[in-house]
């Protein structure tokens, strides 16, 4: 009886081991997945040259808001940022007629990145046309990101969304 037990034991642990390994193989794929995304968007972030394009956006004191169409975006670049978000939420100061969302086209001032345990910090400001926009960005090493704009018009608002590489035809403003 007991070595039909430990045949039996014997029998099912060779059985088990394949399955254990193959879970381990998972994770290790996982692993270096998310090891190659995170240096992917350590390489943009030092580049100081991607995209951050918008999915959600959460006004000042407003609910979020999911945005329908992938359209929105900053392109940030050391020599050039441009700017397409909508907004919503309290204009203090802006045109008769304007089309009532974030638009903006300038250089960038005063770029401070910070990397901490999981994410990048940028910062940046940007004078456009008739506002002032200082802009916070927090990347996460998976790509998926928050912007924060405040300007001297219009209230703060903030917008959830991915970081990518800028299109091949982008790369120079």
């Amino acid at each position: 009886m007991a070595v039909k037990l430990s045949t039996l034991l014997l029998f099912v642990s060779f059985l088990s081991f394949p399955a254990f390994a193959q879970e381990k193989t998972k994770k290790e794929l996982k692993a270096e997945q998310e090891l190659k995304k995170q240096k992917e968007i350590e390489a943009l972030i030092d580049s100081k040259n991607f995209v951050f394009e918008a999915q959600k956006a959460t006004p000042q004191g407003g609910r979020l808001l999911n945005l329908d169409y992938n359209t929105y975006f900053l392109k940030f670049n050391e020599t050039n940022t441009t700017c397409d978000l909508p907004f919503f939420g309290r204009a203090y100061n802006v045109a008769y007629g304007g089309d009532g969302g974030i638009k903006f086209e300038g250089v960038p001032e005063n770029i401070r990145i910070e990397k901490a345990k999981k994410k990048y910090t940028v910062r940046a400001t940007v004078k456009g046309k008739n506002d002032v926009y200082d802009l916070l960005l927090n990347v996460f090493f998976n790509g998926d990101a928050s912007l924060s704009v405040t300007s001297n018009n219009r209230a703060p608002i903030s917008y959830d969304g991915e970081v990518e590489a800028p299109k091949t035809n982008e790369v120079k403003n």
